[in-house]
């Protein structure tokens, strides 16, 4: 059993392999945060839930299994979505932040509060056949806001969604997000921690990891803290 406490916000796309990973792994403690119930579009991708799991919470759905794949952890659920209102208090909870939403605005809060929190937490996102990862260490890597500044416009939202996601891309990157929580609650160094992983299927697969600093001026204030040098970048 590996003691220690990860949050997975969204138990959808990528917040189902993160979560099947970490209950493998024998991770002691994980909280689940959706408000969204089981549907028949998801059980495609969202390999967790079956036909008996239609229009039951997602958090509840997903709890049963896992409590059966690791029985001697524990699955605290919140049939929620992650708001300014709770996300303060439930992140202090938790040693490690996994960002598994499919709302910009949410990832940029769950940013935010982990900041804030002095939380360290990983970064996910889906589009199409491509993905990105990136570990945040407040105070010691560069932040969401560091690298993307703002939440995308509503205009560029829609053109997101419409594109969809790939979920074996999802999968994927679900995956890597549950590493980097498992390295951490293990006292290891994140492999993304101060880097950013793009993934990109559309012809022959190819994985990049480019090396970003902290911005100046961005409110979590890890610029000049560390010295990363110049971005660099490895196929």
């Amino acid at each position: 059993m590996i003691d220690g406490r990860v949050l997975i916000v969204g138990v959808g796309g990528l917040g189902v392999p993160a979560a099947l990973s970490l209950a493998r792994f024998g991770v002691r403690t994980l909280g689940l945060v959706d408000p969204d119930p089981v549907d028949l579009s998801n059980l495609h991708r969202q390999v967790i839930y079956g036909i008996s799991d239609i229009e039951t919470p997602k958090v509840k759905a997903a709890s049963r299994r896992l409590a059966e794949m690791n029985p001697g952890g524990a699955v605290e659920a919140l049939v929620a979505r992650l708001d300014e209102s709770n996300a303060p208090a439930l992140i202090a909870r938790y040693d490690f932040v996994i960002d598994a939403t499919d709302d910009p605005a949410a990832k940029f809060l769950i940013n935010d509060v982990c900041v804030a929190a002095g939380r360290a937490f990983v970064y996910g996102g889906v589009l199409g056949m491509g993905g990105q990862a990136m570990t945040v260490i407040p105070g010691r890597t560069a932040c969401l806001r560091c690298v993307f500044e703002n939440p995308p416009d509503s205009a560029e939202i829609a053109s997101c969604r419409e594109a969809g996601i790939i979920g074996p891309v999802a999968g994927l990157i679900g995956e890597i997000q549950a590493d980097e929580a498992r390295r951490f609650v293990l006292g290891l160094e994140p492999r993304l921690a101060g880097g950013i992983l793009t993934y990109d299927g559309t012809a022959a697969p190819r994985v990049r990891v480019t090396r970003v600093g902290p911005r100046r001026g961005c409110a979590c204030g890890s610029h000049g803290r560390i010295g990363l040098g110049d971005a660099t970048a490895r196929n």
